[in-house]
């Protein structure tokens, strides 16, 4: 998860109260903002849940690559297990933890794939090397040996030698669709404030409600 780019914040933004906030991705673009300043590394890192064939939860440590108001973006090989898992089943949750922060953020909703133009500006600001890596991954497949691999990113290493890198065709991003977004902020005594906004549709408006901790 080394490859991240940095996301851009608007510079209005301010963290303020967030209980007293009405938009949830503006909000969470202020957290960010705050954990980009404050994590000693990927404060993008995000656990990425999505469903199996037989409906069990799969859970594993992705990087933010985009944020706005259509939602969160990452970027992954589409044969991976993720990838083939999302297709079938297209929803997904999110999990940020900012432990310098002492905050948390978690989002759910449906996904969809990114336009193929999105995609391909992403690719491109990529390093060298993991572009060439996206090529020689087969990933989540079975792999004979480390060798194999480095073998693997030799050969296209050198068939990419020069110029520029193009997207694999089995590479892309998922866009999560935000319907629900709950904010949890540590408090002493373990009385954290916790305040969720929900939507029936990703045109309809948030309604925010305050949990017990």
């Amino acid at each position: 998860m080394s490859d991240t780019v940095p996301i851009e914040h608007p510079s209005w933004l301010t963290t303020g109260d967030f209980t007293a906030a009405d938009d949830p991705l503006r909000l969470f673009s202020a957290w960010l903002k705050d954990a980009s300043a404050s994590e000693p590394r990927d404060p993008t890192a995000m656990t990425l849940a999505t469903v199996d064939p037989e409906g069990a939860p799969n859970a594993r440590m992705v990087l933010l690559k985009g944020v706005d108001e259509r939602g969160f973006v990452f970027y992954t090989n589409m044969d991976s297990k993720k990838g083939r898992e999302l297709d079938a089943h297209p929803v997904a949750a999110l999990v940020f933890h900012w432990k310098s922060l002492n905050r948390q953020v978690r989002v759910r909703g449906p996904v969809e794939r990114v336009s193929d133009a999105e995609a391909d500006a992403y690719f491109a600001t990529r390093p060298k090397q993991a572009q060439i890596g996206a090529w020689a991954s087969k990933q989540s497949q079975p792999l004979e040996s480390r060798l194999a691999f480095e073998k693997a990113v030799a050969l296209y290493a050198a068939k990419f030698a020069v110029g520029a890198v193009p997207r694999p065709p089995n590479w892309s991003g998922y866009r999560v669709l935000p319907l629900a977004m709950e904010f949890w902020h540590d408090r002493p005594f373990r009385l954290h404030d916790r305040i969720e906004f929900r939507r029936a549709a990703v045109d309809a408006p948030w309604v925010k409600t305050r949990l017990y901790p």
